[in-house]
């Protein structure tokens, strides 16, 4: 897959670094050329130092054949206007941008088609609320993943030497079994 990132800050490097395989073919623009070169040093694939709102760097960039457009800096507006051009000059089938605004959850409609014509918007504070809330309602958790749109849940927990978990099958171990633990650990 041609997938084309659009900023190399904390966000896009985490992208970059879950989306780099051999099946993936990834550039990433961003105007800062330290963090591009900080990118190719650890990862292989394309850098461009630029600005990702020029028709003719997203050009360069390959955008005419880019499966997935990834748009992470941190000014919405430029994430938006990413997910546009993509679109009506490209025509990059998913196109997904990060907005902080929480104002414009009123206005879906500017978002999405009849707008900036993004496929799918990332709220970066209500996926961390609901991370936490995660990691609250399982407290022996050190890391929650959600698959299949939250009907499966991998659940990262430290297994201690004679606890509920060593030794056993695994699938033996499941969340109610956890949450007693839990209970019987605090009493």
């Amino acid at each position: 897959m041609k997938i084309l990132i659009i900023g190399a800050g904390r966000i896009g490097t985490s992208v970059a670094e879950s989306l780099v395989s051999e099946d993936n073919d990834i550039t990433v623009i961003d105007k800062n050329p330290e963090s591009i070169s900080l990118l190719q040093a650890r990862f292989d694939l394309r850098g461009i130092v630029g600005n990702a709102l020029s028709p003719a760097l997203l050009t360069e960039a390959s955008a005419n054949d880019t499966d997935l457009l990834i748009a992470v800096t941190s000014s919405d507006e430029t994430n938006l206007a990413a997910t546009l051009l993509a679109d009506k000059l490209f025509n990059i089938p998913t196109r997904i941008a990060r907005v902080r605004n929480e104002e414009l959850r009123s206005y879906p409609r500017i978002l999405k088609e009849e707008g900036f014509s993004a496929t799918t918007i990332i709220w970066p504070e209500q996926a961390l609320t609901r991370y936490l809330v995660k990691l609250i309602n399982i407290p022996e958790a050190l890391q929650v993943q959600e698959f299949a749109e939250g009907r499966v849940s991998l659940v990262v927990v430290r297994a201690e030497a004679g606890g509920p978990m060593v030794g056993g099958p695994v699938g033996a171990v499941s969340y109610t079994h956890l949450r007693a633990h839990e209970t019987l650990r605090h009493l």
